[in-house]
């Protein structure tokens, strides 16, 4: 089932590349954002009368946070821990998180460039409970890109 013109993406079938390689599944993402300053001045016209003016500033760095399913993913495991480690030689990597249709064709990706994971945590592991354990982790971004 491809998608149509005029068809919404659904929220349901994602994940994430590391360098361009297919690491993980996630579970969610959620704070994926960018966010630039505004310059706002004031000028009078030549007719005499008060302008305000707003023009794009300095593109922010990033931050956004995914959830997945605590697995021996070995490429994401290693990231995660050149990143707490301070490897950042090595920890920036380019990652995208791709937004696939029906069939698995990827149809939206967000960039992010020079991304490392700045935080972990871990699921609460309870003796008896019957429930996925999961790793939230956030990933810090200098430069987000959405194609």
């Amino acid at each position: 089932m491809s998608l149509q013109p005029g068809d919404a993406l659904t929220s349901h079938n994602f994940g994430l590349q590391i360098d361009g390689v297919m690491v993980e599944y996630l579970a969610e993402v959620s704070g994926l954002s960018i966010e630039q300053d505004v310059i706002e001045y004031q000028q009078v016209s030549a007719q005499g009368k008060p302008v305000t003016k707003k023009m794009p500033g300095v593109k922010k760095a990033g931050t956004c946070t995914v959830v997945r399913g605590m697995t021996q993913s070995p490429a994401f495991n290693e990231w995660i821990n050149e990143s707490v480690n301070g490897a950042m030689g090595t920890a920036r990597k380019n990652a995208t998180i791709m937004v696939m249709d029906y069939q698995n064709n990827p149809v939206k990706r967000y960039n992010m460039r020079n991304a490392w994971c700045s935080k972990i945590d871990t699921s609460t592991v309870k003796a008896g409970e019957a429930s996925a354990l999961t790793e939230t982790v956030t990933i810090t971004f200098e430069e987000l890109v959405i194609e």
